[in-house]
C-alpha cells in the first residue's frame, strides 16, 4: 500500500473515531422526555449534527480511497478504529481501559501489520 493511500485510510479511521466521540457527547446531552419537542431538540444537538456531517465527509473520503485500495486491505486498516476509540474514550470520557482492551488492541495492530505488508 502506497504511503498516500495508507495516510488517507488512516485519516478515515481518525475521523470516524472523532465522530464516535461526538456521538458519545450527543448521547450525554440527549434528554428523553417522552415524545416531545424538547426530546427532539436535545437529540438534535450540535454534537450529533457535527458527528453526522463528519461521517458524511468521511464516507466520501472512504469511497475515494476504495477507488484504488483493495477493500480487503483498506478494511483491515479500518480495524484500527477499534484501537483508537477506546483510547480516546479513556482520555475524554474517563472510560476504563482493561487488560483485555490492550490485548485485543495488540492483536488488531498485529493483524493490520500483517495485512498491509
Amino acid at each position: 500500500m502506497q504511503a498516500r493511500w495508507l495516510l488517507l485510510t488512516l485519516l478515515c479511521v481518525v475521523l470516524l473515531a472523532i465522530g464516535q466521540m461526538l456521538f458519545k457527547s450527543a448521547a450525554g446531552q440527549w434528554r428523553v422526555d417522552g415524545w416531545s419537542w424538547a426530546t427532539l431538540r436535545s437529540f438534535l444537538s450540535p454534537a450529533l449534527i457535527a458527528g453526522l456531517v463528519l461521517y458524511a465527509v468521511t464516507t466520501v473520503l472512504w469511497v475515494y480511497v476504495l477507488r484504488t485500495v483493495p477493500l480487503t486491505v483498506a478494511y483491515s486498516v479500518f480495524a484500527l478504529t477499534f484501537v483508537i476509540v477506546p483510547l480516546v474514550a479513556y482520555l475524554f470520557f474517563e472510560e476504563p481501559l482493561t487488560l483485555n482492551t490492550f490485548l485485543g488492541s495488540a492483536l488488531i495492530v498485529a493483524g493490520v501489520i500483517v495485512t498491509v505488508r
